[in-house]
């Protein structure tokens, strides 16, 4: 007799959303903003725009998953609200770019903060350590995968609490200003302001993590809304307060063209000895991030392997009902991500590649309310609609516009990875299953 399969609550699908957001992108991405960007305000805008893009984003995608409750996000969405091939093209993007490359990101960010302690500690050989043993855990067993998740997200939570609560009591030698003077409103209309734009949705993606294990989830149509609403709101708060600690404990100019932005700021707050064990603190933070990505990511290839035969194989589980498979593939991919790309270039890659989806997505629910209006009946419905999604589609062919104009190689590069893609799927195309297809 086969145990029940193990469902994810709502804490743990929370947890998830948060654990996806909170990672590298806040302890890093500082140090590349301040190089167009001088005004504190406008820094602080940077993120709260962000959060804003993130929450309208929540609040859209809530609704789809809603009517949609299955595994497998953009991949599960866009098949049924456009046309199978839009949803391959999506799940194609998540499989190579959109899990690997933020899992290697945070390995790499990770090791580089314990080698700054540690300078004997090899930064890449950390990195592909952690990666390794994180997969072995959730390639094994959900129920102790997301235990795993739980108590490091809430570690997470705890210490960065800590950090701000410490950070606000410390007394800089600088001056800083968080006014909304005249540099700042000139740093906001720049084209500095807008190619930042592109750290922090960096930094924000993750507020879409629950969507990828809805099949998984208990209550679906109410959890899945839920967690992710919540997680982006608590996620914003925290890196609003968060940016303004490091700003007000650091110089802008000791900032600039820096990493470890978190290591520099704990230097400053408790001193060399004790803000060196914090950047520990941090790196050990960054643990959560590549978890929740290896945990979530995976469904997306299960999901593909289970629609169509070519793919088959991805689909495949252990007697824990776990995507062994799809989670090892994911990995491999990450770790040669981490052997062979640059952080900056990742990070510009990665944030093209899957806006170009998530824009889609968001448009989708226009889609939903005409084309499938029975398909929700009950379910979640998106707050301050249609301005909610409005807002967030004219935010991001801002960002995407951007991206081309100031970084086509990358931008090029993604829209390479797209069209392979479509290659793979006409490769694949009348190997589907019967089931649904």
């Amino acid at each position: 007799m086969t145990d029940k399969p193990h469902k994810i609550e709502l804490n743990t699908a929370t947890s998830i959303v948060i654990a996806n957001m909170i990672g590298v992108g806040v302890f890093t991405s500082l140090g590349f903003q301040v190089l167009g960007i001088e005004s504190g305000f406008a820094i602080i805008m940077l993120w709260v725009v962000g959060g804003i893009l993130a929450l309208c984003g929540a609040l859209t995608y809530g609704e789809i998953g809603s009517a949609f409750p299955e595994s497998g996000g953009e991949y599960n969405y866009l098949s049924k609200l456009y046309h199978p091939s839009v949803g391959f093209l999506s799940g194609w993007v998540s499989v190579t770019v959109g899990f690997a490359a933020p899992i290697a990101a945070a390995a790499v960010a990770l090791g580089n903060y314990v080698s700054k302690i540690y300078p004997s500690v090899n930064a890449i050989y950390l990195a592909l350590i952690v990666i390794a043993l994180i997969t072995i855990i959730h390639a094994i067993t959900l129920r102790a995968g997301a235990a795993f998740q739980r108590v490091f997200t809430l570690v997470k939570v705890i210490c960065i609490v800590m950090f701000v609560g410490f950070g606000m009591f410390h007394i800089p030698v600088h001056t800083i200003s968080f006014a909304p003077n005249k540099l700042a409103w000139h740093d906001i209309f720049s084209p500095a302001f807008a190619g930042s734009l592109v750290y922090v949705t960096y930094a924000y993606s993750g507020w879409n993590a629950a969507a990828y294990i809805t099949g998984e989830m208990e209550n679906p149509r109410k959890n899945l809304p839920t967690a992710l609403i919540f997680g982006t709101l608590l996620v914003t708060l925290i890196y609003t307060v968060l940016n303004s600690i490091f700003l007000y404990s650091v110089p802008i100019n000791e900032l600039k063209g820096v990493l470890e932005v978190g290591y520099l700021s704990a230097n400053k707050i408790f001193g060399v000895q004790l803000g060196q064990f914090m950047s520990l603190i941090i790196a050990v933070l960054l643990v959560s991030t590549i978890s929740a990505m290896i945990l979530t990511g995976p469904r997306v290839i299960q999901k593909m392997g289970q629609d169509v035969k070519g793919l088959s194989f991805f689909g495949r589980t252990n007697k824990n009902k776990v995507p062994y498979v799809a989670i090892i593939f994911q990995s491999i991919i990450a770790v040669v991500c981490v052997l062979t790309s640059s952080f900056d270039s990742l990070i510009n890659y990665v944030g093209f590649t899957l806006n170009l989806f998530t824009l889609l997505t968001v448009v989708g629910v226009f889609i939903l309310r005409k084309r499938f209006k029975n398909q929700n009946q009950g379910g979640y419905k998106t707050l301050f609609y249609p301005i909610t999604p409005m807002l967030f589609i004219a935010i991001l062919i801002w960002i995407l516009y951007n991206i081309v104009i100031n970084k086509p190689t990358e931008s090029l590069m993604g829209l390479g990875t797209v069209l392979v893609g479509l290659g793979v799927y006409f490769a694949t195309e009348g190997k589907r299953h019967s089931k649904g297809s």
